[in-house]
């Protein structure tokens, strides 16, 4: 899609096979650009396979549609715990020394 499309565009267009429930255009965190592509949600199955099927193609803003059913994102794969936090060991896997002075530490053993 082009990044000068709006969703009131997308959804004129669409709107021609279907009732539309949402349009959903994501936009980049940093400049708040859309990121060239929408989501349209339709109210029925149906409405969404005739959109795929008509409008997969179709030029919209100087622009090719690629038109799809959606996907669920498959999940994350998750850093070992050693990446993002210690969890009270040394990067040698062994526990850390409980915090405070040194100095401290052997004064009590000393006393006893």
């Amino acid at each position: 899609m082009s990044f000068d499309t709006l969703a009131p565009d997308i959804e004129a267009l669409f709107s021609s096979v279907g009732d539309i429930v949402e349009v959903f255009m994501p936009a980049d965190r940093n400049t708040g650009r859309p990121r060239g592509f929408a989501f349209v949600e339709f109210a029925d199955e149906d409405a969404a396979a005739r959109a795929i099927e008509e409008f997969d193609g179709h030029e919209l803003g100087g622009r090719n549609l690629r038109v799809n059913a959606a996907e669920a994102r498959a999940p994350r794969a998750s850093m070992p715990p050693s990446q993002y936090q210690r969890g009270g060991r040394n990067e040698y896997g062994k526990p850390s020394r409980p915090k405070g002075s040194r100095r401290n530490a052997r004064g009590k053993k000393r006393s006893l």
